[in-house]
C-alpha cells in the first residue's frame, strides 16, 4: 500500500529542493583541466589556486536565460527606446553631469567625445552607476564558458582575461560583481576591454572600474578615442526616403556607402553632411511606421561598445537630451520621434 505523504511535509521538501545549491564547476572535466592548464602554463598562475576558484564557482540557470533573450534582440526598436529614454533617466542624467562637470569637461577637451556622450553610455548601461549587476563575475563567465556552448569560447577567453585582470588590478577573483554576461562597474566593461582599455584616471596608480568616476569617465573616452572617435562629426541623422523599399530590411553594422550615394537614391538626411561621408543606412520599427536613419563614422563607433543599432540610437537620442538644458529634454524627447 502506497501512503500520501502529508501536504505540510511535500512543501517542506520542496523548499530545501528549491533552496540547494547550485552545481559548482566540475574541474574534473576536460574542457575546465584545459582552462586551468593554459593559466598554469602560459601565465604562471598556481593550478590549486585556480581550482579552488573554479570550484566555488556556480553554474546559475538564470545566467543561462538571461543571455538567450537580450532586449536587443527581442524588443522592437519603439519598445527598446522606452527602456532609456525616459523623463526620470534624462533627469537623472543632468544630476550626473552636474555632480561630475569637472571631470566630464575636462576628459571631453582632452579627447573629444562629449561629456554627454560619456554620460549617456552610463546612463545606458548602468543608470548612471546605480544598477551595475549583482552576479559574481566569476559565475557568469564559468557558467557561460563552460555551459554555454553559443558562444562557450568567448566566455572562456573572457574567464582568462578576468583572471588575468584580477591578478593585474588586485581584485578577489570571487568577491567582484556584475551583468549576467561578466560586464563590470558603471562602464560596464567587460575584462577584456577593461584590460585594453581603462585608464588611471586621477594618476592614483590604479585603473578602478568599479569605484573611481575618474577612472570610469576617462575609460569610456577611452574605449571611444580607441575605436576612432571622430570629434565634432556627426552621430546620425534622422531620414526621409523617397522609396522605402531602399532601406535594408536588417541593418547591417557596416559603413559600406557614402552620403553622396545615398542622396542619389533618394534619401535625404543632414544637408551638412559631406557627400564623401561614409554612412550607413538603418531601419528601425516604430509604433506606427518604421524610422529610417543614417548613421556616421561615430554611431558606428558606440556599435563597438555594444554591437546594436538600437543600442547606439538609444545613446544617442539620450546624449542629444542631456545635451539639452534641463527644461528642454522632455520636449526633446517627444519632437525625436515622428
Amino acid at each position: 500500500m502506497t501512503r500520501k505523504m502529508p501536504p505540510a511535509l511535500v512543501a517542506g521538501l520542496c523548499l530545501l529542493l528549491s533552496a540547494a545549491p547550485l552545481p559548482a564547476i566540475n574541474t574534473d572535466r576536460e574542457d575546465v583541466r584545459a582552462f586551468v592548464a593554459e593559466l598554469r602554463d602560459r601565465h604562471g598562475f598556481d593550478q590549486a589556486t585556480v581550482e579552488a576558484a573554479l570550484a566555488g564557482s556556480e553554474t546559475k540557470q538564470k545566467i543561462l536565460d538571461a543571455i538567450s533573450r537580450p532586449a536587443e534582440k527581442t524588443k522592437p526598436w519603439f519598445e527598446y527606446r522606452q527602456i532609456f529614454i525616459t523623463d526620470e533617466r534624462i533627469a537623472a542624467g543632468h544630476e550626473f553631469i552636474e555632480e561630475y562637470r569637472e571631470r566630464l569637461d575636462r576628459v571631453a577637451a582632452a579627447t573629444g567625445v562629449p561629456a554627454e556622450m560619456i554620460a549617456a553610455i552610463i546612463g545606458v548601461e548602468t543608470y548612471y552607476g546605480r544598477r551595475t549587476g549583482s552576479y559574481r563575475v566569476l559565475d557568469s563567465l564559468s557558467t557561460l564558458g563552460f555551459d554555454y556552448p553559443p558562444r562557450a569560447k568567448f566566455f572562456r577567453s573572457e574567464l582568462m582575461e578576468f583572471f588575468l585582470l584580477a591578478r593585474e588590478e588586485g581584485l578577489g577573483v570571487g568577491d567582484v560583481k556584475g551583468s549576467y554576461a561578466g560586464a563590470m562597474g558603471p562602464p560596464q566593461f567587460i575584462p577584456s576591454s577593461y584590460r585594453a582599455y581603462a585608464v588611471d584616471g586621477d594618476g592614483d596608480g590604479q585603473r578602478d572600474l568599479l569605484g573611481n568616476w575618474d577612472d570610469v569617465i576617462a575609460s569610456v573616452a577611452n574605449y571611444f578615442v580607441a575605436h576612432r572617435w571622430a570629434p565634432g562629426q556627426p552621430v546620425a541623422a534622422l531620414a526621409s526616403l523617397d522609396d522605402p523599399a531602399a532601406a535594408p530590411a536588417k541593418n547591417k553594422l557596416k559603413l559600406n556607402s557614402t552620403m553622396g550615394e545615398l542622396r542619389a537614391r533618394g534619401v535625404s538626411a543632414d544637408p551638412q553632411v559631406a557627400d564623401d561621408a561614409k554612412t550607413m543606412l538603418m531601419r528601425f520599427e516604430a509604433q506606427d511606421a518604421d524610422e529610417f536613419w543614417v548613421g556616421f563614422q561615430n554611431f558606428y563607433v558606440i556599435t563597438r561598445y555594444n554591437r546594436s543599432p538600437m543600442y547606439a540610437l538609444a545613446v544617442f537620442q539620450l546624449s542629444q537630451a542631456l545635451a539639452d538644458k534641463p527644461s528642454a529634454a522632455a520636449e526633446t524627447v517627444v519632437q525625436e520621434t515622428p
